[in-house]
């Protein structure tokens, strides 16, 4: 598109989370983009985190501002929105648009859109999606332009301090009778310790790279989702839009699938792993010789036959929707975690605050718990009546016949018996809101608390919720 002048301005009503007030005159000088985002989106987490990844390879030529709007009620909460993108490792000057002002304002229509403005004030260009290439876009924007230093330049976005704590984050767990693994996203690595906490082991550097090898020279980026299973434990190895196995004896790491870039999955066998792309896997589950994948980046369920090496699209259009049927003409809304019971997937759909269930022989999806796109809430009740918010890991308990959901938008730990779907709410002395990840073993629940960089322990018979103090 050609230049042309801004004649809107940032709203003054809408509120600065970490940064001073602005309008668009204090960033003249420097090329700008503005990047309207929903922190829950993980579309939105993997282009912010590329505009991240091109500034530290361009250091002081391109400033960012991140408006923040809003699609859940509790990311109004201007800390639970900076504690969202501070756990995806966003750091940037964000300003929370609650009322959708600024989206008004610059006459947008989706998220992620970036707004290129140029050293004069000037739009010149925008990205709307993940489906147009950044680098050239960045580029072409700063073309001429000499590194400049800025005070936003060394700006801490952490809304959540990780001073003390072992863990950065975690993201994933995995819980066998004496082990406890733990994907500790922030730290880039893969725990195995005791149910007391101690770490036994180690599985990569800690720094977000892409390579195979020992358990001290591997590196993963923001792993994700683990389950264990075959003598190894598999890693959604998300920021490297990767599937990586460790040999739970040897330590040693290697990749199943994908290439270390995000790209379209290729159905069929897969004679090496570099054979095709994946697009942000985030969990994984396991059933016989089957793993099973969340490909949250394109809103499918996918599986991968360890025997013959095949790799095929079970269910989902691609389509960001909530719509049961069978195979590709069931929709899912950024599946973010897997459990299986009694030869059944279920999916948790975070942006449809829905559960789902895949039946894996017949390809049949259909709605547990859930009312629809942009229904979400705190109510119990059965599956006409429940309510959740931006719900992110579901955990089967097949001897109690029932599922228990991280519903991370209300803060609660959630219960779902089973038949009938029946849901109700545990009584806890502590919100969860950083609740990111859940394992089930004898009975017992295991948390992994993104936010307050920690793990926890419910016992339902005695409703006692315990930290794990992990690494001391």
């Amino acid at each position: 598109m050609d230049a042309t002048q801004l004649s809107q301005d940032l709203p003054e009503s809408a509120t600065w989370l970490n940064a001073p007030p602005a309008t668009l005159m204090h960033f003249q000088g420097r090329p700008l983009v503005v990047a309207f985002v929903n922190a829950a989106s993980r579309w939105c987490s993997q282009r912010l985190q590329e505009l991240q990844q091109w500034q530290a390879r361009h250091p002081g030529r391109l400033q960012v501002v991140v408006v923040q709007v809003p699609r859940f009620d509790f990311e109004r909460d201007g800390q639970r929105s900076l504690a969202l993108l501070a756990q995806d490792g966003i750091q940037a000057p964000v300003l929370l648009d609650t009322g959708w002002e600024a989206w008004r304002r610059f006459a947008v229509d989706s998220w992620p859109t970036l707004v290129m403005i140029d050293s004069s004030s000037r739009e010149v260009e925008r990205l709307v999606g993940l489906g147009q290439p950044l680098e050239p876009a960045l580029s072409s924007l700063c073309q001429g332009v000499k590194p400049a230093p800025s005070a936003l330049d060394n700006l801490q976005l952490l809304a959540v301090s990780t001073a003390g704590h072992e863990l950065r984050h975690p993201r994933g767990l995995q819980v066998t009778q004496d082990r406890l693994y733990i994907a500790d996203t922030g730290k880039h690595r893969v725990l195995e310790c005791n149910h007391h906490g101690r770490i036994l082991r180690q599985f990569g550097m800690g720094t977000a790279d892409w390579a195979d090898g020992s358990s001290d020279v591997a590196a993963f980026n923001r792993p994700h989702g683990l389950v264990l299973g075959h003598g190894h434990l598999y890693v959604a190895d998300t920021g490297n839009h990767a599937i990586r196995r460790i040999n739970v004896l040897s330590g040693q790491v290697d990749t199943l699938i994908g290439t270390g870039k995000a790209g379209t999955p290729r159905e069929g066998v897969l004679a090496q792993a570099a054979d095709s792309q994946l697009q942000q896997p985030s969990a994984l589950a396991l059933l016989d010789n089957q793993l099973l994948l969340a490909m949250t980046g394109d809103n499918q369920v996918w599986s991968y036959d360890l025997g013959s090496r095949k790799l095929a699209c079970r269910a989902g259009s691609g389509a960001l929707e909530l719509r049961d049927g069978s195979g590709p003409m069931a929709a899912f809304a950024q599946p973010v975690a897997l459990t299986t019971m009694d030869g059944t997937l279920y999916v948790c759909d975070a942006l449809s605050s829905a559960v789902r269930s895949l039946q894996l022989r017949g390809g049949l999806v259909q709605t547990v718990v859930g009312q629809g796109l942009w229904q979400h809430g705190l109510v119990d009740g059965n599956r006409a009546q429940a309510l959740l918010q931006f719900p992110q890991s579901v955990a089967a308990d097949a001897d109690a016949h029932l599922l228990w959901v991280a519903d991370a938008g209300n803060g609660k730990l959630r219960r779902i018996k089973l038949p009938g779907a029946q849901v109700t709410s545990v009584a806890l002395d502590r919100p969860l809101y950083g609740a990111s990840a859940i394992a089930v073993q004898a009975g017992v629940v295991w948390i992994a608390d993104s936010e307050g960089c920690a793990v926890l322990r419910y016992d339902p018979a005695t409703g006692e919720l315990a930290d794990i103090p992990i690494g001391q």
